[in-house]
């Protein structure tokens, strides 16, 4: 099983420390690694290869979740810009990676990708230390939430 279906899996079945909420099209998480603080994941419900392996309707609410995260997490954090990237070269299933970008950044790194970050030596995700911002998140995400 890959990481994506792992991390899916866990969050079913409420054993993924990292999950911020469910969402219509899946799981908004956590990041890992905290580098740069409020970094997060949309993790699709159900997995599928990529967002080309969706109809046109759950591509729609895919994108809408992604862009929904990016403004919950712009109000919590205050950064200056958000960095949405759906790769799927290392896990080939789709996900895709929701960054914070802050203008307290260093010069060299604000400017280029956030791949350019030392990802082995980066903050982990602690419960402790950043799930303040997670259930801060997640009140956004739940205010936000359009009625069904």
């Amino acid at each position: 099983m890959s990481l994506i279906s792992q991390r899916v899996e866990l969050a079913r079945n409420g054993a993924n420390d990292k999950v911020i909420c469910r969402m219509a099209s899946g799981w908004a998480v956590m990041g890992d690694v905290q580098f740069l603080e409020g970094y997060c994941l949309l993790l699709p419900d159900p997995v599928v290869p990529s967002l080309n392996d969706l109809d046109a309707e759950a591509r729609a609410t895919y994108l809408l979740d992604m862009a929904r995260i990016g403004d919950a997490v712009l109000q919590a954090t205050g950064a200056s810009r958000m960095n949405y990237e759906i790769l799927g070269n290392s896990e080939p299933e789709l996900h895709c990676h929701i960054f914070p970008r802050y203008a307290t950044e260093p010069e060299q790194k604000r400017k280029m990708p956030v791949w350019f970050y030392d990802w082995k030596t980066a903050i982990a995700y602690a419960e402790p230390t950043h799930g303040a911002l997670r259930k801060r998140i997640a009140q956004l995400l739940e205010a936000s939430n359009p009625p069904a």
